[in-house]
C-alpha cells in the first residue's frame, strides 16, 4: 500500500462529460491509468454547471446541455509519482484544463479488510 504523509501534490483535471477515449468515458481512461501506475487514488467528481476555454455554459438545468456536464478528476500522490504519470495526459486530454498545486497530506488511510 501507498504511504502518503505530509507534501504532495493535487493533479486536478478539468473535461467534459462526453469527452472520449476510444468509445469510453476519457475519466474512466484517466483513473484506470492511474490505477495502472500506482498512484495513491482517484476520484472523479461531477459538476452540476460551468464553462471553459470554450465560454459556453454546461448546465443540468436546461435538457439540451446536460449531455457534456463538466467532470473533475483528482489525483493526489508525491510529486515524482505525479511528475511521471503527467505524459499520459499528453495524450488523453486534448481538450480541458489540467492543474497541480501543492498540498499538505495530513492522513491517508484505506479501510481494514475483512477477515
Amino acid at each position: 500500500m501507498t504511504r502518503l504523509h505530509g507534501t504532495a501534490l493535487r493533479l486536478t483535471i478539468f473535461i467534459g462529460e462526453s469527452d472520449q477515449w476510444h468509445h469510453k468515458p476519457l475519466f474512466t481512461e484517466i483513473v484506470h491509468r492511474a490505477h495502472k501506475a500506482g498512484l495513491a487514488g482517484a476520484t472523479v467528481i461531477r459538476g452540476y454547471e460551468g464553462f471553459g476555454a470554450s465560454s459556453l455554459i454546461h448546465t443540468s438545468r436546461l435538457l439540451s446541455l446536460s449531455e457534456d456536464l463538466p467532470i473533475v478528476v483528482i489525483i493526489i500522490d508525491a510529486e515524482p509519482r505525479i511528475r511521471a504519470f503527467l505524459p499520459e495526459l499528453d495524450e488523453l486530454v486534448t481538450e480541458g484544463l489540467v492543474v497541480l498545486d501543492e498540498v499538505e497530506v495530513l492522513r491517508y488511510t484505506g479501510r481494514q479488510e475483512a477477515p
